[in-house]
């Protein structure tokens, strides 16, 4: 994947993640555990993308 495409898709998620937090009605709690698991999957995928982590870590991200 390219650098374009991977900031691209990080604003997409960023896009996302700021229409559900505003015109949904939501617990503020859900909301932060929400926010807390986008942002943990996010840093997770990045770190496979760039290698960080090995995809055979038994953990499927995509």
């Amino acid at each position: 994947m390219s650098l374009i495409g991977i900031v691209i898709t990080l604003i997409v998620v960023g896009v996302l993640l700021w229409l559900i937090n505003s015109y949904i009605p939501m617990n503020s709690t859900i909301k932060q555990i929400l926010n807390v698991v986008v942002v943990i999957v996010v840093i997770l995928w990045l770190l496979t993308i760039f290698g960080v982590i090995g995809s055979g870590s038994g953990i499927s991200v995509g």
